[in-house]
């Protein structure tokens, strides 16, 4: 998920990255993000235009659960597009703008369709699950079963995970099949002992990633449950093994981003690189009692919480410099409230994580659309893409998971 220039490559001071994806140069952020712009992105983004301030979080009611519903509702209306059918069934996809000029890309798309799963987890309704299949039929038609063209092994990843996750759902064979098939694709071509091990971010071999390795666990401890086979367990402990003493700084909690082939580190941590770290703890957790992938998983929270976020305990940062990043807080939400719910620390990570939502759904514009500003209130005018503004549909819906 690193970012490159319009005809797909990276730019040379950037190469390969680790948190992010797709196609850009590093974005120009604060300077609390400065020390992480090498990483995994991969498009940069005009800024947007002046917007007014909205009120504070802290003034507002915590946001409802038909809130969060209704905020994905409001999604849908402008991107979603059922388009036509599939067998007995019928396909989906998730448009990249307002405008509707293309489809969202691959990895992203991935990720939409998992904020529909999420709300099925919290809201199982036969809309929900329906919309996830459609959308999964979607994916499958746009880019077949396998994904060997596509050079970025966390995009690889992404897909697979959305593809376990819709299985957990319809216990539908093909999707877990696609799963394995690509998942294994990535370990064949992303897994070797340079620098100690580690996967691959792409396929020119340029740098290792959490962008791509944390994922990764998650991806094949999903596969481990539901396959039986401990040879993905195993996978997944032998990458957490590698990432741990690389990328994870035991008195601070923060996760870093990237390792070029000389081994330096080049990337700190991002929102959503946290948040997977934070996902493939709480996966391994519950099957190992060393290392204590709990207390990680919580030094990771503390430091997403004190550091990433504009004030300690506060709101979480824009990063918005690259179409990558703009959607960070959609996959830190995910795991982060999974971690919480899995671990039972609402009290200490609930007020904090309440706050967030809450502070995204004061923002929605007319449109009930939030962008990833969460300090100012969404445009009514700009053509808001669909990755910018996944984030606090995630964050609101996925707070329902410990509430």
């Amino acid at each position: 998920m690193n970012q490159k220039d319009a005809a797909g490559r990276f730019p040379e001071p950037v190469k390969a990255a680790a948190g992010l994806k797709r196609k850009t140069t590093r974005l120009l952020l604060p300077a609390l993000l400065l020390s992480v712009l090498s990483g995994c992105q991969k498009e940069a983004v005009p800024k947007s235009s002046a917007a007014v301030p909205t009120t504070p979080a802290s003034s507002q009611a915590v946001v409802s659960k038909s809130d969060a519903l209704l905020a994905l509702s409001s999604y849908d209306n402008k991107y979603y597009n059922q388009y036509g059918t599939y067998g007995p069934s019928y396909k989906a996809n998730y448009w990249f703008d307002i405008a509707k000029t293309k489809r969202m890309d691959f990895w992203t798309q991935a990720e939409a369709i998992e904020t529909v799963i999420d709300a099925y987890n919290v809201n199982p309704t036969v809309d929900l699950k329906n919309k996830v299949q459609y959308l999964y039929h979607g994916m499958r038609d746009a880019y077949g079963l396998t994904w060997s063209n596509n050079e970025f092994n966390d995009d690889v990843i992404w897909g697979s995970i959305m593809c376990l996750r819709a299985y957990e759902i319809w216990n539908d064979g093909g999707m877990l099949t696609m799963a394995r098939q690509n998942f294994d694709l990535v370990w064949a071509r992303g897994w070797d002992t340079t620098l100690g091990g580690g996967l691959w971010w792409k396929t020119d071999k340029l740098s290792k990633n959490t962008c791509v390795n944390a994922p990764a666990v998650i991806c094949a401890m999903k596969l481990y449950k539901a396959t039986g086979d401990v040879s993905y367990r195993n996978k997944a402990k032998m990458i957490m093994d590698w990432m741990v003493p690389r990328f994870y700084v035991a008195s601070t909690g923060e996760v870093k981003g990237a390792m070029n082939t000389s081994g330096q580190i080049y990337e700190g941590a991002l929102l959503y690189t946290q948040g997977t770290f934070i996902g493939a703890a709480n996966e391994l957790r519950p099957y190992y009692t060393t290392p204590d992938y709990r207390a990680m998983g919580l030094k990771a929270m503390d430091y997403a919480r004190n550091s990433l976020s504009k004030t300690p305990g506060g709101i979480l940062q824009d990063e918005d410099g690259t179409l990558d990043t703009q959607g960070g807080k959609s996959i830190f939400a995910r795991w982060a409230c999974m971690f919480v719910k899995d671990t039972g620390t609402a009290a200490n990570y609930g007020p904090w994580l309440d706050a967030n939502a809450t502070q995204a759904w004061s923002i929605r514009n007319s449109n009930g659309i939030m962008w990833n500003l969460w300090s100012i209130r969404t445009s009514d005018t700009e053509n808001l893409n669909s990755w910018r503004t996944n984030g606090g549909v995630s964050m609101m819906l996925n707070l329902y998971r410990f509430r």
